[in-house]
């Protein structure tokens, strides 16, 4: 069996909309790597979502992952919402077009070459690698943001 890639996401936003930012922490055989980016105007939902679609970008070939997330939003999006999402042509059960319908399209297009383990944790509750994801998105926005 393949190692497992563990992956911490998380995304900010001053802000709702505002700049926002998203952070990835990745994690293989003892290995770590992180990525972070930012965006002058967003949501924190589309922030969430950017870090999960950017995270397994990051990954050049199909994998065995564990994706640690703590938006509720994602969570939902990918285990409940997403497959009546796409029978309905990306409309949602009251029949309007579905919220950032661009990233969840990316999404799905980037889940088809993995083997995924979707894991929620909640934020800010000591868990290693998603303070760690929490502070790559805040400092992404810091660093593009004027003093």
């Amino acid at each position: 069996m393949s190692a497992r890639v563990v992956i911490y996401t998380d995304g900010a936003c001053r802000g709702n909309p505002g700049p926002g930012g998203w952070g990835v922490v990745l994690g293989f055989r003892g290995q770590r790597k992180t990525l972070k980016g930012y965006n002058p105007e967003t949501t924190n939902n589309r922030m969430e979502l950017t870090a999960v679609i950017e995270a397994l970008r990051a990954l050049n070939r199909s994998c065995e992952i564990e994706v640690n997330t703590d938006s509720k939003y994602v969570m939902q999006g990918i285990n409940e919402w997403m497959l009546n999402w796409k029978r309905n042509g990306w409309k949602t059960v009251a029949k309007k077009p579905v919220k950032n319908v661009d990233l969840w399209q990316l999404l799905d297009d980037e889940v088809e070459r993995h083997d995924i383990d979707w894991r929620w944790v909640k934020g800010h509750s000591g868990v290693e690698g998603n303070e760690l994801a929490d502070q790559l998105a805040n400092s992404a926005i810091d660093e593009a943001m004027p003093a």
